[in-house]
């Protein structure tokens, strides 16, 4: 997570979308740097105690903007990312090589393996009661919205370069396991449908 005090904004780094290679690309402008074990800070953390400290120690309510992905793009990019072809086989986090289709079930199972705890992006990014606390919503599907976003804010163009790119492998979804997806985490696809529909950003929340 970094926060930038001249342009007002907080970059919320939500897993698997591309946030490494941004955060990477605008560290140097950053005046607050989270790394490590709070680099990936949910937005209920933030909102609940490092925007009051922001706000009391420095005056500022900074916009938060953060990125969103197709749920089953950003599981596949979970499964590519923990597969043998990218770590040691034996490794805990490793899945071993198992289809997606399984690898998914698991993910959604009541107990995940270490390989299939994904997370969910929505309870990233709302409150308990189901608000979303960002002002500035991508999808990860329109870089080009996020990148003018960024230009339009610090005043120049930031190119990210591609950081952890996994491996190219197949991960076909059968359409039975897809509903059980759906049906397992109503939330993710509710969330990224409203970005969609928005137009690929939502802006809905206002800070106070």
């Amino acid at each position: 997570m970094l926060v930038f005090f001249k342009p007002n904004l907080a970059f919320l780094s939500v897993p698997k979308t591309g946030s490494t290679a941004y955060e990477l690309a605008l560290r140097p402008r950053a005046d607050v740097i989270f790394t490590k074990r709070v680099k990936h800070m949910t937005i209920g953390k933030y909102h609940a105690k490092f925007a009051p400290f922001l706000k009391d120690t420095y005056g500022i309510a900074p916009e938060r903007f953060a990125v969103i992905r197709d749920p089953i793009d950003h599981a596949r990019s979970w499964y590519k990312y923990r597969s043998p072809e990218r770590m040691a086989p034996n490794a805990p986090t490793c899945h071993g090589g198992i289809s997606f289709d399984d690898y998914v079930s698991d993910a959604i199972s009541k107990h995940p393996s270490k390989a299939a705890g994904i997370g969910s992006q929505a309870s990233f990014l709302s409150l308990a009661e189901g608000d979303v606390p960002v002002d500035h919503l991508f999808a990860y599907d329109r870089q080009e919205l996020l990148q003018a976003f960024i230009e339009e804010r610090f005043g120049a163009k930031v190119l990210p370069r591609q950081k952890n790119v996994s491996p190219d492998v197949e991960a076909p979804l059968s359409p039975d396991v897809e509903a059980a997806f759906r049906a397992a985490r109503p939330a993710d696809f509710e969330l990224y449908d409203r970005v969609v529909a928005a137009g690929g950003v939502l802006r809905e929340f206002r800070s106070v």
